[in-house]
């Protein structure tokens, strides 16, 4: 039985020069495949919802490029959420014209907070995502911008919260310390974050294997869904064997 409180499994295209490409703690990049028959793929391989982000339109200090979102777009009929170089309200416009559901802002945010209050006003709270990269600095967690190329100071947790008053309807964690290692979602982070806010928090970095996924849902009920690259992208977790063994240890999923 399907319910609201389903946790969403969601894979990532983190997209570069129109290629998929995944790197370690958002390092060493490497191209993968085009991301527009991915897309189509996961839209049918049973993903709740599809994250698309240009992971250097904000440090080439460029908009999105949108042909290949268009692209992307038509294939896939799951909720679709894209970021990347989201630096004003406009740019909210010109992503939902390309078939967007939801708008995921990072750098643009920090360079320009009211950009949430204007989008949630305009858009409504559930399209606005807040994504943030978060790092450990001298033991806080620390905000980055620019894909993580940019240490901010900001303490991640009140720029979090600061965020969701302004009307961030979600929040996408992403763990620089844990991205890409396989070793586990950041439990410790995730859940600072958890119980600071009441939206709907997505978990990144970190998954390696389908017991990743369990110990995140059982450890933090709070958390809404686990994001991930590389691991669905290399076949290495099917989504549906994932899905299946999240419903044997008692973790709502919608199969």
């Amino acid at each position: 039985m399907i319910t609201k409180l389903a946790k969403r499994i969601i894979p990532c295209l983190d997209v570069k020069d129109g290629c998929v490409v995944k790197g370690v703690n958002f390092d060493g990049l490497q191209k993968i495949t085009s991301p527009v028959g991915l897309a189509e793929f996961y839209s049918k391989s049973g993903a709740d919802e599809l994250v698309f982000y240009d992971i250097t339109a904000s440090s080439d200090g460029r908009k999105l490029f949108t042909d290949i979102l268009t692209e992307t777009a038509k294939n896939v009929f799951i909720p679709l959420t894209v970021g990347g170089g989201i630096n004003a309200v406009s740019d909210f416009d010109r992503v939902l014209k390309c078939g967007a559901d939801k708008v995921s802002v990072n750098s643009g945010a920090i360079k320009n907070p009211d950009i949430i209050k204007e989008a949630a006003r305009l858009y409504g709270d559930q399209c606005v995502v807040l994504s943030v990269d978060i790092k450990r600095q001298n033991g806080k967690f620390t905000v980055f911008a620019n894909g993580g190329r940019i240490n901010t100071g900001l303490d991640a947790v009140e720029w979090i919260k600061r965020c969701v008053n302004d009307g961030a309807g979600e929040v996408v964690v992403n763990s620089i310390d844990t991205d890409g290692v396989k070793g586990g979602f950041d439990i410790e982070m995730l859940k600072a974050v958890s119980d600071a806010v009441d939206v709907p928090i997505i978990a990144s970095g970190g998954a390696g294997k389908i017991d990743d996924f369990i110990k995140l849902f059982k450890a933090l009920p709070k958390v809404d869904a686990g994001l991930a690259a590389s691991v669905f992208h290399f076949g290495e977790i099917e989504i549906q064997k994932l899905k299946a063994e999240m419903q044997k240890n008692g973790i709502p999923t919608r199969l």
